[in-house]
């Protein structure tokens, strides 16, 4: 092959490569980039002091239910007095199926506008590992997000991106490290966007845990 021609192939393949990475990285970021918040989830009392479900409508005009259940068939949850170790299952409907949340334990803020946190285990790690579809994986916190690229770096499916259903499985981590204390602090199960609408409030929901 002669040296002009080399030299005349040299910026198609540059170009290529630029696309491939560049490509990905704009269906990733645009979304972020072009989110409007939706304001707040509006979760008021239940009456309950202790519910294993709490139900909200928001400013987007959706109806959230969120619950959480025992791991084990027939069991039960007191949500008064977790474990450490102690796993649950939380499920939830209504979510906005085209954004990805968090499900975790996380203190509970003082104003309904403010981010919740900090949160037990942090946010679940990103790290680029491919997630069986059905597998069940127990851990501090969960990301559920549908979204094809983020779901290779760990994310689950929503059950239902339509009916914004979906299934997390958390494992009770410490209660207590250098960030939180949930033996003092108040904290709850909470729902809330991922870091692609990280300002959006919309999908805060929390079911209110202690620890025995």
């Amino acid at each position: 092959m002669s040296e002009t021609r080399r030299r005349r192939r040299w910026p198609w393949i540059v170009g290529g490569i630029l696309a491939v990475i560049l490509v990905p990285v704009g269906i990733l970021v645009f979304p972020i980039l072009t989110h409007q918040n939706q304001g707040v989830s509006h979760q008021s009392n239940t009456g309950v002091e202790w519910p294993t479900s709490v139900t909200a409508k928001g400013d987007d005009g959706r109806t959230r239910v969120l619950s959480v259940a025992s791991s084990e068939p027939g069991g039960t949850v007191d949500t008064s007095a977790l474990m450490p170790g102690e796993r649950l299952v939380v499920t939830g409907s209504g979510y906005d199926g085209s954004r990805g949340i968090y499900v975790a334990i996380c203190v509970i803020p003082d104003d309904p506008a403010t981010k919740p946190g900090p949160c037990i285990g942090g946010v679940p790690d990103q790290v680029q590992e491919t997630v069986e579809a059905g597998a069940v994986q127990y851990a501090p916190s969960n990301w559920i997000n549908d979204d094809w690229a983020w779901r290779l770096f760990g994310a689950r499916s929503y059950d239902n991106v339509a009916e914004g259903t979906f299934t997390a499985y958390i494992e009770v981590g410490d209660p207590h490290d250098a960030k939180i204390d949930c033996t003092v602090q108040a904290c709850g199960l909470f729902t809330r966007n991922d870091h692609t609408a990280l300002s959006d409030r919309v999908q805060d929901l929390y079911i209110p845990v202690a620890f025995g």
